[in-house]
């Protein structure tokens, strides 16, 4: 056989392991609405405890022989359908990879089989969500947070495309700067995600919907805060302030406090609450650091500060303990700039529906170069930080 063919077989083969993939993914989440299957789906999950250990082995052999086996099934099914339909060889590789789903779900079933797979391995979660690939903190959450959420197997990717990577249903979020125009939004459209929203702010006076929470706090009281956020499951960290032109020296004192120091001493609080696996699988930290880290402004406290924040949150994440998001956004009309571009509730919207998708760093913007400079920025300095610094993860 030429070399070419054999390469071009090798890149189908290739594919067609990603496809069984996607077959197997979108098997399971058909699994969650369609009564038959849902029948079958249901022994899976009631075959595991929070911990991932089996509720009993009887109950975990039958998942394995009324879930597992069928899914595997239908995934060779398809891929040797497409591998008779277009003659493609390649595609047998997909068949043989679910044929060895299906194997495994028979030895599992019958009890030759002890080991389990690696996204049902029990024990405590010692690591965070995964955003690529699924671990088993990223499976846990559609065990025991949504069901109806986190349907991937072993790539995120259908998860990403349908907006089911991260669930907000039942979240408790706080956000601060909760009194702005920006804050506002996003407590709207928490809202519509059925999330449970908390607002974070400095204006006592400040009146919310009904229904959200609304906890006054100032900057350089942060470790006040740290009860209320043991049970919060997502904090954004939105506020901030724009001194324009101003230079004087405090000036220079008040836009690091407020648009640095006091959200990196509220992120570090707010570490210090992740402590279970359950918390370290559902808490995130989601920051608008702003396009500032990477663009003028016209306004250079407004960036200095910024671009020390964002830093600040790349260093710090490499060893967080729980997800952390950059929230990067352009000018969006407020009453601290009326003649952005953007409106306040577009821009809710795209970040939210973005953080859905499991972006750790969110871009809302309208100049393309943020799209082209933050992704580079952000990469060679988590490389240079990686080389040149140590942490103690989770210390």
């Amino acid at each position: 056989m030429p070399l070419e063919t054999v390469v071009w077989q090798g890149l189908w083969g290739a594919i067609a392991l990603l496809m069984a993939e996607v077959v197997r993914d979108f098997y399971h989440m058909v699994s969650h609405y369609w009564p038959p299957l849902m029948r079958l789906h249901n022994w899976h999950h009631r075959a595991y405890k929070k911990d991932f250990t089996p509720v009993s082995s009887t109950l975990y052999r039958q998942a394995q022989l009324y879930n597992d086996a069928p899914e595997a099934v239908v995934m060779t099914g398809a891929m040797v359908g497409l591998a008779i339909s277009t003659g493609i060889y390649g595609f047998w590789l997909g068949a043989l990879y679910g044929l060895s789903f299906l194997a495994a779900a028979v030895a599992r079933a019958q009890g030759w089989l002890l080991a389990t797979d690696l996204t049902h391995e029990p024990g405590e979660l010692t690591t965070m969500p995964s955003n690529w690939r699924v671990n088993r903190t990223y499976h846990w959450r559609h065990h025991f947070d949504d069901t109806n959420a986190y349907f991937s197997g072993s790539f995120t990717l259908l998860d990403k495309l349908m907006g089911t990577g991260v669930s907000l249903k039942g979240k408790t979020v706080a956000v601060t700067g909760a009194s702005g125009t920006l804050g506002r939004a996003l407590l709207t459209e928490l809202t519509r995600q059925k999330a449970r929203p908390i607002a974070l702010t400095i204006s006592p006076e400040a009146s919310f919907e009904e229904g959200i929470v609304c906890i006054p706090w100032q900057p350089g009281a942060e470790a006040d805060l740290r009860e209320a956020l043991k049970k919060v499951d997502i904090l954004i960290l939105n506020h901030g302030m724009n001194g324009h032109g101003d230079r004087d020296p405090a000036a220079i004192q008040t836009a690091l406090e407020v648009n640095a120091l006091s959200g990196w001493r509220l992120m570090e609080v707010f570490f210090t609450t992740v402590e279970t696996s359950a918390q370290r699988a559902n808490k995130e930290v989601w920051v608008n650091t702003s396009e500032a880290e990477v663009n003028p402004a016209f306004s250079p406290l407004y960036e200095v500060s910024k671009r020390l924040m964002g830093d600040l949150v790349t260093l710090r994440r490499l060893d967080a303990p729980c997800v952390v998001r950059k929230v990067i956004l352009g000018p969006f009309k407020s009453n601290l700039n009326p003649i952005g571009v953007m409106s306040a509730d577009w821009i809710a919207w795209a970040v939210i529906a973005l953080a859905k998708r499991n972006v750790r760093n969110i871009i809302v913007t309208i100049n393309p170069l943020t799209y082209l400079l933050f992704p580079l920025k952000e990469l060679g300095q988590g490389i240079y930080f990686r080389l040149f610094t140590h942490g103690d993860p989770w210390a």
